[in-house]
């Protein structure tokens, strides 16, 4: 199963772990890495997730996550198509690049969008062809 990982949801585990939802949160996207690791998942990567990791003020997080891209099992580059989706996504209310990185994952063939974003997370039932949803719950409905 292909799944993507938007920017926030890799970012995860460096926020403030003193509160629950993002400790809970942190903790299932690393159980999500594993299965990354193992195979048992397909991570699509994409060149939004470049550009906004190079913009990483801050370097063992940029590292971190560009260490990522080599366990992907396709890497999405931006195409006319790409942009469309994009542009039709931003009519539900998303930023644009929100939108981008929902259009890679449909254009990569992913069932799930993995995303820590609540504005993301709340328009998600409007996104066709995708299922929207936090770490913690993917997990959860996986069974992982």
């Amino acid at each position: 199963m292909r799944i993507y990982l938007d920017n926030c949801c890799f970012n995860r585990p460096f926020d403030d772990q003193k509160q629950t939802r993002i400790r809970l949160e942190a903790e299932a996207k690393l159980c999500i890495q594993e299965h990354i690791r193992d195979k048992t998942l397909e991570l699509v990567w994409s060149y939004i997730l470049d550009f906004e990791n190079a913009a990483n003020f801050f370097e063992e997080r940029r590292t971190t996550i560009s260490g990522w891209r080599q366990y992907a099992t396709l890497d999405i580059e931006e195409t006319a198509d790409l942009l469309q989706q994009a542009k039709s996504l931003m009519g539900v209310g998303l930023k644009a690049k929100d939108g981008l990185h929902l259009a890679c994952a449909r254009v990569g063939g992913c069932a799930y969008f993995v995303t820590t974003d609540d504005g993301i997370l709340k328009r998600g039932k409007d996104v066709l062809g995708i299922v929207v949803v936090d770490p913690t719950t993917f997990v959860r409905e996986r069974n992982l």
